[in-house]
């Protein structure tokens, strides 16, 4: 499978077998060299290539014998991780050629190797999905309040985030953002965001953030270098300004860390939906690239904690839904948001990178 003829090629996300694997790896190959992810393109189009091989011992034989959906748990990226963990530790110089963007020819023979010889370490990448929190995505959100606060709702927000993970986004109250030539939050603000806007700017409002809580069935603490080490590990090695973001969200969060709750998502959310919420504010709840991992009875549940809040809320006390997420079918990342009491009603307001490289304004 060269890089430059893998396809993307929409498939049922609860797909298993051999077949399904294949097809995970090759969606993941597109995917990444169509988001500019070249290295991360050649791991994983590198291990799809050990597929038809006797290479790569219980880890590749895990792999090609994947119990559940690989689509749907993300398997290609948690091979990633596991990879660039390995490299980042300094324990296979048999890699760099591969992250330091030399392009090799022999690429599935270097990762066969490297798999071989570190078998033990590799082993527990497998066992849970990609663990990603990127402020970039920050961004997305702060537009969409924007466009919440022009739709008439108070611009006091009171979020809660599901999937927050370390909860980096969970302190975009101390970012600055410049969307388009509209600039929002604290000009002193040491983490400062400004992605590639096409499209017409958002709307020129302001807002603030008055509140902040979210949950994770695993968060990373951010004080802990371990846990942060794991999390560099699933950040593709292309793209240096997320590091860059992700060390000064670091440093946040060792002045004042975010409030995360190791807890389901619906469990979370219906407790948060059954406390009180102060008037002239308005409560949201928030996520990116998490709902693919939401099991879908838990989803579906949480739409129906939403539709029910939806209809107590009233202009005073409004609720609003904000997500960025896949879009299987476009291969897309879009912002999405909806808002009560106007009515469930949802609005597709931008395309976006999934790393918050770029938006594109539809508003």
């Amino acid at each position: 499978m060269a890089i430059d003829k893998a396809k993307y090629v929409v498939t049922t996300p609860g797909a298993t077998g051999p077949a399904a694997v294949a097809r995970a790896f090759e969606n993941q190959v597109a995917y990444c060299r169509d988001n500019r992810a070249g290295v991360t393109a050649l791991v994983c189009q590198a291990v799809g290539d050990l597929l038809d091989t006797d290479r790569g011992g219980a880890f590749m034989r895990r792999v090609r014998r994947w119990a559940g959906p690989p689509l749907a748990d993300a398997l290609p990226l948690r091979v990633a991780g596991g990879l660039h963990a390995l490299h980042q530790s300094g324990e296979e110089p048999g890699l760099s050629p591969i992250y330091e963007g030399l392009g090799p020819n022999n690429a599935a023979e270097l990762v066969a190797a490297a798999i071989e010889r570190h078998e033990a370490f590799l082993m527990p990448w497998l066992d849970g999905p990609p663990q990603t929190n990127e402020a970039g995505r920050s961004a997305s959100f702060a537009a969409a309040f924007l466009w919440l606060v022009e739709q008439g709702l108070p611009g006091h927000f009171d979020l809660l985030e599901i999937g927050s993970s370390a909860g980096v986004n969970l302190m975009m109250r101390r970012y600055r953002y410049d969307l388009g030539g509209v600039c929002v939050g604290p000009k002193n603000a040491r983490m400062r965001i400004a992605p590639e806007w096409r499209g017409a700017s958002p709307p020129d409002q302001g807002f603030d953030i008055v509140g902040a809580q979210g949950c994770d069935v695993s968060p990373i603490d951010l004080t802990d270098e371990g846990q942060v080490a794991r999390l560099k590990a699933y950040i593709w090695p292309e793209f240096t300004d997320r590091f860059a973001r992700l060390e000064t969200a670091i440093a946040a969060a060792h002045t004042f860390p975010p409030e995360i709750e190791r807890r389901r998502a619906v469990d979370f959310l219906r407790d948060r939906l059954e406390r009180p919420q102060e008037r002239g504010t308005t409560r949201v709840l928030m996520h990116s690239v998490v709902w693919q991992y939401i099991p879908r009875d838990e989803r579906d549940q949480i739409v129906e904690l939403m539709e029910a809040a939806g209809q107590r809320a009233d202009s005073e006390t409004p609720l609003a839904w904000v997500s960025l997420e896949a879009n299987r079918d476009t291969h897309r990342h879009e912002l999405t948001a909806s808002y009560w009491p106007a009515g469930d009603l949802r609005r597709n307001l931008a395309t976006a990178h999934p790393h918050g490289a770029w938006i594109e304004w539809k508003g």
